[in-house]
């Protein structure tokens, strides 16, 4: 009989009271519906609708509420921004269930957790109104996160990512991108009335978006080039900072993972939201509805 590994004190940090060292969440605290959003200020947009809190956990940006809506058990979870929290947030949330923490040994069965991001956006295409909701068939990363992971390439879009680079002629000092699917469960379940397409993912806010204030761009008309891509029948709708993470991590660790972002700017045509707190809530209203679609 094969021998468990057992993961080390300093690889998987545990926290004095069982839970897990960054979202402070013990296995018992996580539902098998995960919603997550950037801003921790919206954990309680979302949990206001549910109909009882049972654990409040924070640490630092790490906001979590868990309970149940319909009878459904339902944990809501802010992850800040960027890929690099998201790497946090799902390892752990992987560990909480797939790794028994008081053996530090895997599990001897696979949990697949529904882990649904509800973000904001900015829009790449000037079809796409301000306050809409776009799903995310696709997640394309500029970060270079998942090239720190050794994983089956078929899992991931190897041919649009070449179609990708050949169009805009990608730059060779940025990071090699990558490209993988959302879960087609969570996609049928939640997005069919959606407008849908790839998302971009970003390692900033300003450069890495086309953004210039005072220091130069490297790559000017990158947005354009960006916006123009097709891939049989997908194009590049909006920028955000968190989904190619989400998507790649998770479908690398067997999890169904899908983000729907509010689209508060459209980059093409210069406009900003005027409400989009209101159009954030919503877009969580729309999306708490059809939950029981994916039970």
């Amino acid at each position: 009989m094969e021998k468990k590994r057992v993961f080390k004190a300093s690889e998987l940090i545990i926290n004095p009271d069982g839970s897990l060292y960054h979202i402070g969440l013990r296995p018992e605290q996580v539902a098998p519906t995960v919603i997550v959003v950037g801003d921790q200020g919206r954990v309680p947009m979302v949990s206001r609708y549910f109909d009882k809190v049972e654990h409040q956990v924070q640490n630092r940006e790490f906001r979590s509420h868990t309970g149940t809506l319909s009878g459904m058990p339902l944990t809501v979870l802010s992850t800040g921004i960027g890929t690099d929290n998201i790497d946090i947030v799902i390892n752990e949330l992987d560990a909480a269930v797939n790794i028994d923490l008081e053996s530090r040994t895997p599990r001897d069965s696979h949990t697949s957790l529904n882990i649904i991001r509800l973000g904001t956006s900015g829009a790449l295409q000037p079809d796409i109104p301000v306050d809409s909701f776009v799903a995310s068939s696709y997640g394309l990363g500029f970060d270079g996160l998942l090239h720190f992971y050794r994983y089956d390439d078929e899992l991931s879009e190897e041919e649009m990512t070449r179609a990708f680079m050949e169009h805009t002629g990608w730059g060779s000092r940025l990071a090699h991108p990558y490209i993988f699917a959302a879960s087609p469960k969570l996609m049928k379940g939640l997005a069919g009335e959606l407008t849908s397409g790839i998302t971009a993912t970003a390692n900033g806010f300003f450069g890495p978006q086309g953004r210039e204030l005072r220091i130069p761009l490297a790559y000017p008309g990158l947005n354009e080039k960006i916006a123009s891509f097709r891939f049989k029948q997908e194009r590049i709708t909006n920028f955000e900072m968190e989904t190619s993470a989400l998507y790649a991590l998770g479908k690398i660790l067997g999890h169904q993972t899908l983000t729907i972002c509010d689209i508060i700017a459209n980059r093409s045509r210069k406009e900003y939201s005027k409400d989009y707190q209101q159009s954030v809530d919503k877009m969580i209203r729309y999306v708490l509805d059809k939950l029981p679609a994916i039970q």
